[in-house]
This record gives C-alpha cells, structure tokens and sequence, in this order.
C-alpha cells in the first residue's frame, strides 16, 4: 500500500471506526452518502457540489458548468 494512501481519506476512515469501537458495540455508525466534488468558473478549486443523489455529475460536466468531478463517499447530515 503507498504511502499516500495510508495518510488520506483510507487512514480517517480506520480512525473513525477505531473511535467508533471505542465507545462501544451500541455506537451508531455515520450514515455514509456519495458527495460530488468539482471546480466551476465561480470557484475553480475542487469543492463541494452537492449529493450525488441530488445532482447528477455527468449532467454537470455535459454541460459545462463543473468540471475535474470526482464521487467520494463520505458522512452524510
């Protein structure tokens, strides 16, 4: 495993579910959602763009309002 991916989003998730058993068996887990994450004129750093159950990327890259998309899952409201 590379170095890169032992320090991202693999190593926060690891630590979080160490916290999690920490507390114990009856700790809820977080509710985990598909977020999307893309540059657009307005802010050209990648940021984030909404639920991928709520907006759909490839209409966002076809029409040219984001681009460089990417789908992470991550903790959800």
């Amino acid at each position: 495993m590379g170095k890169g991916y032992a320090e991202g989003p693999a190593a926060e998730a690891a630590e979080e579910e160490r916290d999690r058993l920490e507390r114990g068996p009856e700790a809820p887990r977080p509710v985990l959602r598909a977020a999307v994450y893309g540059a657009t004129k307005a802010d050209p750093e990648q940021h984030f763009l909404g639920w991928a159950d709520e907006v759909d990327p490839d209409a966002l890259f076809a029409s040219g309002a984001a681009w460089g998309l990417a789908v992470r899952v991550t903790a959800g409201p």
